[in-house]
């Protein structure tokens, strides 16, 4: 088994999230050979700005460099089914942000790929590595709660709420034929099966584009980029200027109804377009003994729900905790750890797998190819009960497809 610092790792995509997966590597002392742009010249002026790895001049350079041993991609999510392809045909163990491509066909054959070649393979579900989110699946696991009934919660974020807001994402040949659903909604199914324990086995879902038309500014804007000019709203669109009007395919907000397996229910809003609202994910479950609650703008907290005697606040603590969500901790209570945190603890299961030499046998610990397939087939079966409006069944047994 060789140890983990000795391996070397090279990240596609040079934007928010790819800085946030270089340093979570660096964290780990992970070598990060190079990182790949969307061209020599912008991967260079990104790396300069953000302290970034020299860039390579192409992917295909990076691919054909011997010292890689994983690569991390977080570019735009049409490029994610062909450079994770390439990716595993040249022997490199792969990270893939979501959605692991844009249609099933596609994730089941990436599948294939990956488990006919005995390479490490994960899809960058990282919001499953906050602590008191394994504290909620161990005591779900245990039988604290007894029978799971009903989850509930929401994802919300404000990022697209003016129409001069805009990012590749909306663009449906790019980012795919969901957005809300597919870039965030995604992580809280995803949260929701992992807690639990339990698949999706139907769906009913209403999607709604309360922008039509868009105005998508003359040059390229980063995620979460912000306000800094005055083109829309408080300065919404960032000083870029609105350029033509472009008509919308896909979703600025969903309301899921989910059915799960053991009779279970679920029920979500998901939203882009929600004023304040940054980054909030929050799910509750309810059981026939107790009840727990997770959000993550509070993701030190776990709340506790009793009927007959006191509610309880659990601080993340690892001497509090059940082993399992212990080992997600570095810090002892009372310091903090967050979002970027559960990048390193994601990783830390990911280069484990590949320092061992593949995958193992059983549950890697971390989310691979098979729960990016399996939430590309959920979101096809949400596309289709909004185009339908009906209930769809969830084709299974998804996890065996390929």
């Amino acid at each position: 088994m060789r140890e983990i610092q000795r391996l070397r790792a090279a990240v596609v995509g040079t934007g928010f999230i790819g800085a946030v997966h270089v340093d979570a590597l660096r964290r780990l002392g992970i070598e990060v050979t190079g990182v790949v742009g969307s061209s020599p010249q912008r991967a260079a002026e990104k790396a300069r700005a953000a302290g970034l790895p020299e860039p390579y001049e192409s992917f295909d350079a990076m691919l054909a460099d011997d010292r890689v041993d994983v690569v991390h991609l977080t570019s735009p999510n049409d490029a994610h089914h062909p450079q994770a392809r390439a990716s595993l045909e040249a022997g490199k163990h792969v990270v893939c942000e979501k959605p692991l491509a844009l249609t099933s066909a596609e994730t089941r054959e990436l599948l294939a790929v990956a488990r006919r070649s005995g390479l490490v393979h994960a899809v960058n579900f990282n919001i499953r590595f906050y602590p008191q989110v394994h504290e909620a699946r161990a005591r779900i696991r245990a039988g604290e709660l007894g029978d799971v009934r009903l989850v509930s919660g929401a994802y919300l974020q404000d990022w697209l709420l003016f129409d001069t807001d805009w990012n590749w994402r909306l663009d449906p040949a790019v980012g795919g034929a969901l957005r809300a659903v597919g870039d965030i909604g995604s992580h809280w199914i995803d949260l929701v099966t992992f807690v639990t324990g339990r698949h999706v086995e139907a769906v009913l879902a209403d999607l709604t584009t309360f922008m039509p038309v868009r105005r998508e500014p003359a040059g390229p804007v980063e995620t979460f980029a912000g306000k800094g000019g005055s083109d829309g709203p408080d300065g919404a669109n960032g000083g870029r200027g609105a350029g033509a009007e472009r008509v919308m395919e896909t979703e600025d907000a969903a309301g899921l109804l989910l059915r799960l397996e053991g009779g279970a229910r679920a029920v979500a809003t998901i939203s882009q377009v929600s004023a304040g609202r940054k980054n909030h994910l929050r799910f509750e479950v309810d059981g026939s003994r107790a009840a727990l609650a997770w959000l993550s703008e509070h993701h030190e907290e776990l709340w506790i729900g009793h009927r007959e005697r006191p509610n309880e606040v659990l601080l993340r603590d690892p001497a509090l905790s059940h082993r399992a969500s212990a080992a997600t901790m570095t810090l002892p209570g009372g310091h903090a750890e967050g979002f970027a945190a559960t990048f390193r603890e994601l990783y830390r299961k990911v280069y484990a797998a590949v320092a061992a030499g593949g995958p193992p046998p059983a549950d890697p610990g971390f989310p691979t190819f098979a729960d990016g397939h399996e939430e590309a087939v959920i979101g096809e079966a949400i596309a289709r009960s909004a185009r339908e409006g009906r209930w769809v069944t969830v084709p299974a047994p998804t996890l065996q497809e390929a």
